[in-house]
């Protein structure tokens, strides 16, 4: 189980350093026109598939708590 759970916590370290480059790189592509408003997209929407990875790991490493 340890190790599932320490493989768990460098896909989701991973991931969420894909996410902050995007950032950096969204908005250097927003800085330079002309913008490529469909290479942006592109981007905003693999942004927000590694978010929605990132929550779901983390929903798997944290242990239910039952109220």
């Amino acid at each position: 189980m340890l190790d599932d759970e320490e493989e768990l916590q460098e896909m989701l370290e991973q991931l969420k350093i894909e996410h902050r480059d995007l950032d950096i790189v969204i908005d250097r592509l927003l800085e330079t026109p002309p913008v490529d408003f469909l290479r942006l997209q592109r981007l905003k929407k693999r942004k927000l598939a590694l978010k929605d990875q990132i929550s779901k790991l983390e929903g798997m490493l944290v242990p239910d708590i039952i109220a």
